[in-house]
């Protein structure tokens, strides 16, 4: 079930605030080996092997660090998207080589330096590895709070499979939702994936 907008939008502040915390708690070396387990454990997904365009992201601060998962799919020759953030908080989108210079964009998103491809370009990923603070068994995610994953995966192919790296401690029984929310199809957590694509609505059927 849908909750209303501002009982979600308040559950989901708190929420972040506490997940937030936590991995501010972690510690740094804890969080280096959970990353290192995660992007071996997206690397080995067989929708990622087999992918011909993979959109990521440039992580920071305390989020799961991207820096090898970056380097291991360009070493396969598949191309990368990353996203460059636009004042209007959508997503733009540009190639990453593993040689592309990245520059400091909006809300500390790192972009690669060269041209920008336009909203659609998401439509070319077979996979998207998205953000998350954390997600729930239903497939609901808990961003950062802007909406620009939301309205970027609208554009997402239909077939494009939505991979979300979480902490262990992320994977949650329950993360608030709004109508425009866009689910996650896999959790990947360093101690394995949760395929969260044939899980009912929270509620039950029809609701």
């Amino acid at each position: 079930m849908i909750a209303p907008v501002e009982t979600a939008a308040a559950a989901k502040a708190g929420l972040r605030a506490a997940v937030l915390a936590a991995r501010r708690s972690a510690g740094a070396e804890q969080r280096a080996r959970a990353s290192a387990q995660l992007t071996r454990r997206v690397l080995d997904l067989p929708v990622v092997e087999a992918a011909h365009c993979v959109a990521a992201y440039v992580s920071f601060g305390t989020e799961p660090s991207t820096a090898e998962l970056l380097a291991g799919i360009s070493s396969r020759s598949v191309p990368v998207l990353l996203p460059v953030l636009r004042a209007d908080l959508d997503l733009d989108w540009a190639i990453y080589d593993g040689t592309h210079h990245l520059t400091q964009g909006l809300g500390r998103v790192r972009s690669p330096d060269g041209q920008a491809l336009g909203l659609d370009a998401l439509a070319q990923a077979d996979v998207v590895v998205v953000p998350s603070l954390a997600v729930d068994r239903h497939g609901h995610r808990l961003g950062r709070g802007g909406g620009s994953y939301d309205r970027a995966l609208a554009r997402a192919a239909p077939g494009a499979v939505v991979v979300a790296p979480v902490y262990e401690d992320e994977l949650l029984d329950d993360v608030p939702a709004e109508a425009h929310d866009r689910p996650v199809h896999l959790a990947v957590l360093p101690s394995g994936v949760q395929d969260l694509r044939d899980r009912p609505p929270r509620d039950g059927p029809g609701t």
